[in-house]
């Protein structure tokens, strides 16, 4: 537990807080929502990838430990990025919860989860150069700024993102 956050290996009971993550007004810098199908189909991706014990990453649903609700999403996983595999992360708040520091508890929770693993040396994340509010997590999360980079997300999109990296500690 964290700042009043704890995170939570995502389950097959996960799928309602995916859909209301879908929303329009969450997903703005992302490409806009998915169809049902496609959410169907990253929650099985989430499931299995936090059922795994090999390394790839793990999804969580954030909970706010005095309420017990869950109010966002936060993982991490394997990546490459110019030939290197490193670990990426994205996170979600619903928009009621915002504003409150429990982005940069949960990102803070994954980086101390990540670098329990020790398989990768660095995690970085993606925030589009347009998501002050993302960018701003990263900042208080202790991730270095190594500059903006073209992204492609969701497939067959382009977008303009900042490149931020944190070492993990061993």
């Amino acid at each position: 537990m964290r700042d009043g956050v704890r995170i939570e290996p995502w389950s097959e009971d996960d799928l309602t807080l995916l859909r209301r993550m879908n929303a329009p007004e969450l997903l703005d810098h992302l490409g806009g929502p998915e169809t049902e199908d496609q959410v169907l189909v990253r929650h099985e991706r989430y499931v299995g990838m936090s059922a795994g014990t090999d390394g790839t990453g793990t999804m969580f649903r954030v909970v706010a430990t005095g309420t017990g609700e869950a109010v966002g999403t936060v993982g991490y996983w394997e990546s490459s990025r110019e030939g290197e595999l490193i670990y990426e992360s994205g996170w979600g708040v619903l928009k009621g919860h915002q504003g409150r520091g429990i982005a940069t508890a949960a990102v803070r929770a994954v980086l101390e989860r990540a670098g329990q693993e020790r398989k990768h040396r660095f995690l970085h994340a993606f925030p589009s150069v347009d998501n002050p509010p993302s960018n701003a997590v990263c900042r208080k999360s202790g991730f270095s700024l190594l500059g903006d980079c073209d992204f492609e997300y969701p497939p067959g999109r382009s977008m303009r993102c900042n490149d931020w990296r944190v070492e993990l500690t061993f």
